[in-house]
């Protein structure tokens, strides 16, 4: 069974502001006679569930094509951590864990089409442990692994330190605590920034 953990990407879905809103454009319809029905997208690649590039956050660092594909597909773990309201994470929150790829469950994010700023972020003292333990994949239920007000973006920066992959705006509400297999490949745009993702898990129990 797989389990969806994308929002729906709809114009209604929000976008940090000052960011590029989903908007489509019919093109050619069926309806209207057209032999086939085409359109054109615009928005950013930080829609929805997505993935970083390190040149997003890092000077010199690779676009989206250069992560290896092995990180977006294999065992994971989702852990739910009951976060208080624009808090950073820390390490001794962390239940003990061996997967290559963990999933934070914060809850402070939970209406992704009304961008509110107050949700839960990652310290870089957390980073360092999940890194300690073999962590390759860090992924979030919320739409940076930074705070709204942390600008520096100091979980970003300890994460490009250790070489750990970002995985931002999933929905995780209706998954349980447990083992997986994640699935959350990005889109082959060399040198771009981020992409957006269909991010899956498959229940292993």
């Amino acid at each position: 069974m797989l389990i969806d953990i994308s929002p729906p990407i709809t114009e209604h879905l929000a976008v940090y502001p000052g960011d590029v809103p989903f908007s489509r454009t019919l093109h050619a319809t069926l309806e209207a006679g057209d032999s086939a029905a085409i359109s054109s997208i615009e928005t950013t690649t930080h829609i929805g569930a997505h993935v970083d590039a390190e040149c997003h956050y890092k000077q010199g660092g690779g676009g989206i094509d250069k992560w290896p594909l092995d990180r977006f597909v294999g065992p994971c773990e989702v852990i739910r951590i009951e976060a208080a309201a624009n808090t950073c994470i820390t390490s001794d929150q962390l239940p003990p864990t061996t997967a290559p790829r963990i999933l934070i469950a914060t809850g402070t994010y939970p209406d992704h089409d009304t961008f509110t700023r107050d949700f839960a972020g990652l310290h870089p003292d957390a980073i360092t442990h999940l890194a300690a333990r073999g962590v390759t994949l860090i992924g979030v239920d919320t739409p940076s692994v930074d705070r709204f007000e942390d600008t520096s973006l100091p979980a970003h920066q300890a994460i490009a330190t250790h070489n750990i992959t970002i995985l931002e705006g999933l929905v995780l509400g209706h998954v349980d605590p447990g083992q997986y297999e994640l699935i959350a490949l990005p889109l082959r745009i060399p040198g771009c920034d981020g992409s957006p993702v269909r991010a899956a898990l498959r229940d292993l129990r």
